[in-house]
């Protein structure tokens, strides 16, 4: 027997259809090709089987009866291909791929995914979590999650928040504050790879620059908060980064002022996406859900007599 390796997928199909259909009209029809297509790709993989597979008489192909259970097969086989392919649209269909940095998966997202699940029971959340920028015009992920300016060419980016900048620390080594000044003797946990100056915010509180003493320096924004909840200093954090941890009492902010650094959270999502209902049911949660916990956030804040920056 020939090696089925050489079977070509259209001859398959086209002798499954006549010996389902029982005609090369019928078959013609089905696959939107001509009889003598149809009759052609039958011929060839008979060719390739080395053996007839239809008898040919005054009514048409009739399946010989050794073939009759080869084509049996050739109909669940093919009725496998159209369910998986079946499957895989739906798969994608109802699956919403988001790129987001880890830090902001970790520290704000996660904890609020539950309410859009709630909402839209029906879109499944897959998380790619990654400091790459990724292009949302090849592959599969429907949107991204950036901080910047905005101005990322080849993308539509729509602004969610402007990124604000202020001091946070435990509550115990709050305690030991009395004054903004009183934040220069404290040992600050810096990030590496932060986009905005320390001296930055120093200046607009009216402190001098260039005192402050790293005690750690890390490379990664969720480390640091880590290390500022356990006590080993005082950090600069954002909104996103630091809400969770500030709501549930693990840090605190000694002093103000909220700090604008010119940076911005965007969503991100091809330059010439079409619609798509996942993508808008989620940046209308996402809108409303960040809307929602700054305000809560604001309101933690005044009750330490400060008022942020408007968010």
């Amino acid at each position: 027997m020939r090696n089925l390796n050489v079977m070509t997928l259209n001859g398959l199909r086209a002798v499954e259809a006549v010996g389902r259909l029982g005609s090369l009209q019928a078959a013609s029809d089905e696959l939107g090709v001509t009889i003598g297509a149809v009759s052609q790709q039958v011929i060839k993989c008979e060719t390739q089987l080395g053996r007839s597979l239809f008898a040919r008489e005054p009514r048409g192909l009739v399946v010989l009866p050794g073939a009759r259970d080869f084509v049996t097969r050739l109909t669940e086989a093919f009725g496998g291909l159209s369910r998986a392919v079946d499957w895989i649209r739906h798969e994608r269909e109802d699956v919403l791929t988001i790129s987001v940095a880890p830090v902001f998966a970790a520290r704000w997202l996660v904890f609020r995914l539950g309410q859009f699940a709630e909402l839209y029971p029906d879109i499944r959340i897959r998380l790619d979590a990654t400091d790459r920028l990724i292009d949302p015009n090849v592959g599969d992920v429907d949107l991204c999650i950036r901080v910047g300016k905005g101005r990322w060419s080849g993308v539509q980016a729509h602004l969610l928040l402007q990124q604000q900048v202020f001091p946070v620390c435990s509550p115990a080594m709050a305690s030991k504050l009395s004054t903004p000044a009183d934040i220069l003797d404290m040992p600050w946990v810096v990030d590496a790879r932060a986009m905005f100056s320390r001296d930055l915010w120093l200046g607009r509180a009216g402190l001098p620059i260039g005192r402050v003493v790293a005690r750690h320096v890390f490379n990664e924004a969720s480390l640091c908060l880590d290390a500022v909840i356990a006590g080993q200093g005082v950090m600069l954090a954002w909104q996103t980064l630091a809400s969770h941890a500030i709501q549930s009492g693990q840090l605190v902010v000694p002093f103000g002022p909220f700090l604008a650094t010119g940076d911005a959270h965007y969503l991100v999502t091809a330059e010439n996406a079409a619609r798509d209902p996942k993508v808008e049911a989620f940046e209308a949660w996402l809108r409303q859900a960040l809307k929602d916990d700054m305000a809560a956030l604001n309101a933690f804040v005044r009750t330490a007599g400060i008022e942020p920056a408007a968010l």
